[in-house]
């Protein structure tokens, strides 16, 4: 079965490897793309539809019901703002939409306090085998394809 990831921001996908933390760039939580937000204030959403096995300020893991798990990482050790510029709109457990708003968050004010605001999308627990048209090097809206992953 194969599941169409979309991006949870708009901005310019890039590979993993242009990620500065080795967890993402060297894919040891799995195999994915980044986006480089463009713009303010904006909604992250949910690249597939699923049930929220995982949700913090700055990261959630969203399970389809085949099994596949998407990790989406809000910029880079925004851990450290214990929550402060993100606002959730959906609870653990919750079941979304592909599309559907989770976190309200503004990319240009992570800058502004010196982190960076990447944003990694993950496949967790899939091989990077089973990932393929990626849209690298590419403009995307909120919602547009990343990649397709086979599970």
């Amino acid at each position: 079965m194969s599941t169409e990831i979309g991006s949870p921001v708009a901005g310019l996908t890039a590979p993993l490897s242009d990620v500065p933390d080795p967890v993402f760039s060297q894919a040891m939580v799995g195999p994915g793309l980044a986006v480089k937000p463009t713009g303010g204030s904006a909604d992250a959403v949910a690249p597939i539809a699923g049930e929220l096995a995982t949700l913090h300020p700055h990261a959630f893991v969203v399970v389809a019901p085949d099994g596949a798990a998407v990790l989406v990482h809000l910029g880079i050790d925004t851990v450290k703002l214990k929550g402060e510029g993100f606002a959730l709109h959906v609870a653990k457990g919750d079941r979304v939409e592909a599309g559907q708003p989770i976190v309200t968050w503004n990319p240009a004010e992570i800058e502004e306090q010196g982190y960076s605001s990447i944003c990694p999308v993950v496949a967790l627990e899939s091989a990077a085998e089973s990932l393929s048209d990626f849209r690298e090097d590419t403009q995307v809206l909120a919602g547009d394809p990343l990649f397709t992953l086979e599970s």
